[in-house]
Formats: structure tokens, sequence, C-alpha cells
């Protein structure tokens, strides 16, 4: 009996858009002869399986299974891809440890930290990581320009401390740009990042690990046509990205090992991938992590596995193999 795998998209965000983008790579990715794929779709308002256009059954959240056609169905895995709150931030793996279902993303806290840049960048500084200047803005709290102008300097970027997709995000280049570029990053949530602009070129690089393996995918290098890697630069197309990285081996190889290393610090499970800024000196500098990231035929984490010469649907199975082995 084949297990029934639930793809889980939606969320409570702006990345709703991408995340169920997602899902249906996902859908494509997963091997269907092998597994029962059923897409899920949770928003603030119901927790719904998509069996068809037409079939939209509601989900028991008791047990996170459906009635169809006069039966339960039971989920034996969820792989979750929802970019943004729940699913990326700890709420739904926190669920899923309760009622005791496998998942493919990490575990609450690391998700949790993650999903907090300034928190995660903070930590990881602690071991050695290299970061931007950055200052934390909560709900209620300002900053004078003059303030921003001594400690990060212009230009800068000002976004949100959590979610993604560059929503909400403005590279300010000047002292009259703040208060706007603060408000907007204020609509996405309640605490706001400004971080220290770095000049430099921007690579991304993905990897997993099981029980019995680690693999690091090559490195991507972003070059974006706009004035950041903003949402047109990722969804539409505005950005050209160079799966191997326009980079020297030993480069390459020092990204890959942080990349390994940053994955076990944080103790990560699944499918990640972390972003970084190359400066001068090939000094390497951590961007963020990403413990959700977009599986569409176009994301990053698919080429890379092409570049790698790797079978997607094959890292697929060995993902959810490995963690529904734990419960036999």
């Amino acid at each position: 009996m084949k297990p029934n795998i639930a793809i889980i998209a939606g969320g409570n965000s702006s990345e709703i858009v991408v995340s169920l983008k997602s899902a249906e790579g996902l859908l494509t990715f997963i091997d269907n002869e092998k597994y029962n794929l059923y897409k899920v779709i949770i928003t603030q308002k119901a927790w719904q399986v998509h069996i068809s256009e037409n079939t939209v059954i509601d989900i028991d959240k008791n047990d996170f299974s459906f009635e169809h056609d006069n039966q339960k169905v039971k989920f034996d895995f969820a792989y979750i891809t929802i970019h943004g709150t729940p699913g990326e931030d700890g709420i739904l793996q926190g669920y899923f440890d309760l009622i005791d279902i496998p998942y493919s993303t990490c575990g609450v806290l690391a998700s949790a930290l993650t999903f907090n840049k300034f928190s995660c960048n903070q930590y990881l500084k602690g071991f050695g990581v290299k970061i931007s200047e950055s200052i934390l803005l909560r709900a209620g709290q300002t900053i004078s320009s003059e303030e921003i102008a001594s400690k990060i300097g212009f230009p800068c970027f000002i976004k949100p401390n959590v979610g993604g997709s560059s929503f909400g995000v403005t590279k300010v280049k000047s002292a009259e740009q703040v208060q706007s570029a603060i408000d907007k990053a204020f609509t996405e949530g309640s605490e706001v990042m400004i971080e220290a602009f770095m000049k430099g070129t921007e690579v991304t690089c993905g990897m997993y690990k099981t029980k019995t393996k680690s693999v690091v995918f090559p490195v991507t290098e972003v070059v974006p046509h706009n004035e950041f890697f903003d949402f047109d630069a990722k969804y539409k197309g505005q950005v050209d990205e160079i799966t191997p990285a326009r980079i020297s081996d030993d480069l390459t190889k020092r990204i890959q090992h942080l990349t390994s290393a940053i994955y076990d610090i944080l103790g990560c499970k699944g499918i990640v991938r972390i972003d970084y800024i190359v400066t001068e000196g090939e000094v390497i500098n951590l961007m963020e992590v990403n413990t959700t990231p977009g599986m569409t035929a176009t994301s990053f984490i698919p080429q890379q596995v092409r570049a790698a010469g790797l079978d997607i649907k094959d890292i697929m199975t060995e993902i959810i193999e490995n963690e529904l082995s734990k419960n036999f």
C-alpha cells in the first residue's frame, strides 16, 4: 500500500502565491508511482485537501485526516512548502510533532530561528560566520535617519525581519527614504531589520542530509537586472541565475563547506538553501538561511540538482524515506 503524502502549501503571508507554485512543482518532482500525492492548502480560513478542481475537502485538524468516498484517509508524511508562517517558522512543525506525522523540513527550533533573520544571523555570528551589520526594530520602536547613517550607513536595506520573497524590502540610498521604507516593511510583520549594504557577488547553495549521506549542490551565482534580487527578479525573470557560479573551485568548496557547517550548527533537516554575498577578498558573508526553499521548475534547488547531474525524484524519495523509516 502506497504511503499518503500531503504536499502542504498556502500560509498566512504574502508569500502564498509562491507557495502554491512550489506545490505544483513538487507534484511533478515526487514519484507518484511510489506515493499517493495530495495537495493540501492551509490558510487562516481553512485547511483543505484539493482532490480535484471540483472536489475540495476539509481536513480534520485532530489527526490531519479527511473523509473521502466514505473512507478516512490519514497522511503518512507531510511535505511542507509554505513560505512564511505557519510553515516556515516552526508552528506547523510543532503541530506535526504533537500528532506524530513525519515532515520534510527542519524541526521547531531550527525553523523558528532561521525564520527570524536577525536572531539567526546573530546566533551564527557567534560561530564565526560573517554577517552584515544590522539593527532590529520592533513594533512601536523608532529610529532616526541620523542613527542609521552612523551605525549602518547608506545605502542600506530595510526589510521585514521575518518573511521572504523580497516582500516589503527597500534599498534605501538616503535619509529621506528611511521612514517610508520602515513603514513599508512593517506592513509585512511586527519586526523590521535595517541591514548594511554589502557590495559583492550574490550566490546561493542548497543541500540535504539523510542518515546515510550528505549532498551539497553546486553553487548558483545570482545577477539581478534590478537594484537587488527583488520580487520581479525572483519570479519575473529579471535576473541571470548561473549554475555553477563563475567563481574559483576553491571559493566554491569554501561556500559548500560553510553551507554544510551551518546546516549542522542549526540542526537542519531536509533541503535547505543558504544565501551569501561574497565581498572583496573572497570574504563569504551570510545573508539568510531558507528552510523551505522555492520548488518551482525554475527555482534554485531544481537548477542545482540538474547541474549536479542528479534526479530530483530520487532526492525527494530519499528525503521522504529517511523520515518514514524513523516511524518504524
